[in-house]
């Protein structure tokens, strides 16, 4: 089985608690000294077996290796990456269940990550995952004051579209915004404004 590594938590001695991203569920499993394994890393995609699924503990974590990317050399392209994967964590947390859309996802953006601006497949991604979910907002309305949205916006988590005065917002014109969520490529905005996308991307989904 494979799967994303959302997140690694210490339990007694230096064994590990690991939150796994696989194609069918997000689970966590018990890893045996799991802290001593490097592989065993935040982001990190491995292939694993699974023992004791059917016990009343956690199912433990077994012949674990690494599927390693290029880019995992480049340690400011392993901080983004780490930055974009602790969001999805919380989002998917107690959702053992999942569509290998979210699974999908990140493979489609581990791959990309390293031959483009990770800033840009992490846009990207998001603005592909709220269309997944039904929640891209076309209302004309702020939604924090429910008046007209005028031509800037500032942006909220979850791209939700406001005017900037009401959220002390860097603007960017609406239909850029629009045109985002449309077209799920960020080929028309500058680097400024992705920068400031991901960092709306960092405040959660």
């Amino acid at each position: 089985m494979k799967g994303f590594i959302l997140s690694v938590k210490n339990a007694k001695n230096e064994d590990t608690i690991v939150t796994i991203l696989s194609s069918k569920s997000s689970q966590s499993y018990y890893r045996f000294f799991g802290a001593r394994h490097s592989i065993i890393s935040l982001g990190f995609l491995i292939d694993f077996e699974v023992e004791g699924e059917d016990s009343r503990f956690l199912p433990r974590l077994r012949r674990v290796s690494h599927l390693s990317f290029d880019w995992l050399k480049d340690n400011s392209k392993i901080l983004l990456w780490h930055q974009f994967i602790t969001i999805l964590e919380p989002h998917l947390r107690d959702i053992e269940e999942l569509d290998e859309f979210y699974f999908n996802l990140l493979l489609e953006a581990s791959s990309k990550w390293g031959r483009q601006n990770p800033k840009r497949v992490a846009v990207e991604s998001y603005i592909k995952l709220l269309l997944f979910e039904g929640r891209v907002d076309f209302n004309n309305e702020c939604y924090i004051c429910q008046m007209p949205l005028e031509q800037f916006v500032g942006l909220m988590a979850g791209f939700k579209m406001c005017h900037p005065r009401c959220i002390y917002s860097p603007s960017l014109l609406k239909t850029s915004i629009i045109e985002l969520f449309q077209t799920q490529t960020t080929i028309k905005l500058n680097d400024k404004e992705v920068d400031y996308l991901f960092d709306v991307i960092l405040k959660g989904i």
